[in-house]
């Protein structure tokens, strides 16, 4: 038996000594599939970010293998994703040309500040922060995400070599006036390889239909080479490890990159945690959020020294994982060592990848990036969601990510608080007395409104029914003293009926039992 506090410092303890060779076996077959799926996506997410496509092989290992780790899910698996790559570039192309040294070099102080804070979160178990993060405003970041993706690979699925722009309408009005510029063979490279990836999706869906996509848009370019001597094709680079990146602590640098930290930090946890949570449902799991966050927040800390760029949990990845049968988070390991096996010996085949079969891959996960049956869902169900949903979209599109992503924070606080301002009372009428029954709690933002709906009542007696009062604080103490002693001095009461204990603890507190205007009853 392992100690509590050692359990507590290694988390896996807890569940690795109970794996044996058939589960073990298993997890190591579940890993092979999810490298297979990892492999064309993490390249394609780096080449989202800006970097080389080396980095984002180098995110699926390092990062996923502490975080299957040190995290609570069972079968959550993080790497690099399309959010969260589009809004790195973002946030650092604006500091450093993208794929430079420099700009590699911000990425991973950039990762290593978000890891920081995630970390810093789960430590002081304030991981249900990111529940203030509304599913409303990923969806529309998630959707707003798809399109700026989708507009930023357009050049290269046409075989256009523009730059890029820090935003989708920017990127838009780029585009447009460069369109009778298109490479033909670089757009006919690109339909096989997405007609090829749709046809493998629809005939053999358990098939890697990304990563055969971009094998027949490879074997298009091999077999024509005088007609697609044009079609640009990913940077080669040397098979190794994911090297050791030391980072530069300038305050500067720091200061700048925070808040893009803070934002992507935020980001990658409601994304990780959205993701944990639904799987741990369907295998019956009791999740530890705040180990995970913690298990999040150390895989970016820790990944960023060996050349990672921010990662974070993949719904797709983590589907299949479970779906593979996958028995503990010893699949992600070996999931992350099939990667690292690739970047070892494989590397000299990315050389010959087309960069527009790459860009139709990026498409089709873009496509998926896209909740058609959430947006309508929204629609139906709450439409000052589906107004926070639309905001969060248009602010995608219209400014910086990571600004987008605070806009959509203070959207949803801000219907948040004008709903809970509003408590909902049902009055009626008993003889002389006016009898409110209240449902919500009584805090400084809902104070106006309840003293005004109290100021209202005519009766000898105003009562109170606060049985679903769950919260007061000081503003509604001082609300409720006030009303109280008003009522008092016209020969009429305030009385809270069936008030919970630590409702009138809290109303007897401000002026002493024997002194509280405030009457009550049960």
């Amino acid at each position: 038996m392992h100690r509590p506090d050692l359990i507590t410092l290694l988390p896996f303890l807890a569940w690795l000594p109970r794996q044996n060779r058939a589960s073990v076996g298993q997890d190591l077959l579940v890993g092979l599939t999810g490298a297979i799926l990892a492999l064309p996506q993490s390249i394609a997410y780096a080449l989202i970010a800006g970097l080389p496509a080396e980095y984002g092989l180098y995110a699926a290992i390092v990062p996923v293998i502490v975080a299957c780790l040190w995290g609570s899910s069972w079968h959550l698996i993080g790497g690099p994703t399309a959010a969260i790559s589009i809004v790195l570039f973002t946030s650092v192309s604006p500091l450093a040309a993208p794929g430079s040294a420099d700009y590699v070099g911000l990425v991973l102080l950039l990762t290593f500040l978000a890891g920081l804070f995630q970390w810093l979160l789960g430590l002081l178990r304030f991981g249900a922060l990111v529940n203030f993060v509304s599913h409303s405003v990923i969806l529309g970041f998630t959707l707003g995400a798809a399109v700026v993706i989708a507009l930023g690979q357009v050049p290269n699925l046409f075989g256009l070599d523009l730059p890029s722009q820090a935003t989708a309408l920017q990127s838009l009005l780029a585009l447009g006036g460069h369109l009778r510029e298109i490479h033909w063979p670089s757009l006919l490279v690109a339909l096989v390889a997405l007609a090829v990836a749709l046809l493998v999706r629809r005939l053999l869906p358990r098939w890697p239909a990304l990563l055969l996509g971009i094998l027949a848009g490879g074997a298009l370019v091999a077999a024509l080479p005088q007609w697609m001597s044009g079609v640009p094709l990913v940077s080669a680079f040397e098979g190794r490890l994911p090297p050791f990146s030391p980072l530069q602590f300038d305050l500067d640098t720091l200061l700048r990159l925070l808040p893009a930290a803070v934002a992507c930090g935020m980001l990658g946890l409601v994304t990780s945690l959205s993701i944990a949570r639904a799987l741990a449902g369907r295998s019956q799991q009791m999740l530890n959020a705040n180990l995970e966050v913690r298990g999040q927040g150390l895989s970016n800390m820790v990944g960023a020294w060996f050349s990672a760029s921010l990662s974070a949990g993949s719904f797709t990845r983590s589907a299949l994982n479970q779906q593979a049968g996958a028995h503990s988070p010893l699949a992600g390991v070996f999931s992350a060592l099939w990667v690292a096996l690739f970047t070892l010996f494989g590397a000299r085949l990315i050389e010959h990848i087309p960069l527009p079969a790459m860009a139709a891959s990026i498409l089709l996960i873009c496509w998926g990036l896209v909740d058609i049956h959430g947006v309508r869902a929204l629609w139906r169900v709450s439409r000052s969601e589906f107004l926070v949903m639309s905001l969060t979209f248009a602010a995608t599109l219209l400014l910086e990510l990571q600004t987008a992503i605070y806009a959509g924070v203070l959207a949803s606080l801000f219907f948040y608080l004008k709903r809970t301002s509003r408590p909902r009372v049902q009055q009626w009428r008993e003889g002389e007395d006016d009898v409110l029954r209240l449902e919500g709690s009584i805090f400084f933002g809902a104070c106006p409104y309840l003293q005004h709906r109290l100021q209202r009542c005519e009766g000898a007696r105003v009562i109170v029914e606060a049985q679903q009062v769950n919260f007061i604080d000081y503003a509604g103490v001082e609300m409720l003293h006030q009303e109280a002693r008003r009522l008092l001095g016209q020969n009429r009461s305030l009385t809270l009926r069936q008030a919970r204990p630590q409702v009138v603890e809290e109303l007897l507190k401000l002026e002493g039992p024997e002194h509280c205007p405030v009457l009550f009853e049960t």
